[in-house]
């Protein structure tokens, strides 16, 4: 029984660890979007999440690790510690026998995650005279475009692949068609709606990748 009650306490307290995480992560998310990176202080955030300050620095070392710890639950969706790769819509676009139909529930789900993400990748653009935000925002890059790169030679092992790219060139146009950079440009600066961005996606990229499904 007491073994028990012991592993029935740690657990109480891990979720209430993580309830405080996501509320910190949360509050943060919201201040860096409307103040900025750098204009918000730790004790704002702390206002906000209500915590006290000391509790940020439980939770985590720095104002920089709370916002890696934001923009990875906004790609994300939610907290698990799940690599992207693993999760089971990546999943399911990598296995898929369709290459165009793997390629379309990819930019669907790519797209959802834009909209989380963009906003608070600005904010990351912004500060990246931060030397810890700069060697993040590099760090975030690269991993994009290594998973985008798992995608490309996933597709090109699907019946009807024709692109006439290179491995690498169809990955850097993947990569530049689904950036936050192009998303906040044609979105955020141009007005164009969700599903237009979407949709443009899709032509885009099955155009390069399989041209006979358009013709």
């Amino acid at each position: 029984m007491a073994t028990g009650s012991r592993t029935k306490s740690r657990l109480a307290r891990a979720e209430q660890s993580r309830q405080t995480r996501l509320a910190i992560t949360r509050a943060a998310t919201a201040l860096f979007v409307r103040d900025g990176f750098l204009t918000t202080t730790m004790s704002a955030i702390a206002a906000e999440a209500g915590v006290a300050v000391q509790t940020l620095y439980l939770s985590f070392r720095s104002k920089t690790a709370i916002l890696v710890a934001a923009f990875d639950t906004a790609i994300a969706g939610d907290d698990e510690p799940l690599p992207l790769l693993e999760r089971d819509w990546m999943r399911n676009v990598l296995d898929h026998p369709d290459g165009p139909q793997a390629l379309t529930a990819f930019i669907e789900e790519a797209t959802t995650i834009m909209e989380r993400t963009t906003p608070l990748y600005m904010v990351i653009r912004s500060a990246a005279a931060d030397p810890e935000v700069a060697e993040f925002l590099a760090k975030n890059k690269n991993e994009r475009y290594g998973h985008f790169g798992v995608v490309i030679d996933a597709l090109a092992d699907k019946p009807g692949y024709a692109a006439l790219l290179t491995s690498q060139q169809a990955t850097d146009l993947l990569y530049t068609v689904h950036s936050e950079d192009t998303f906040a440009m044609l979105v955020h600066e141009r007005g164009w709606t969700i599903r237009q961005w979407s949709e443009w996606s899709q032509r885009t990229m099955l155009g390069e990748l399989f041209p006979s499904r358009l013709s």
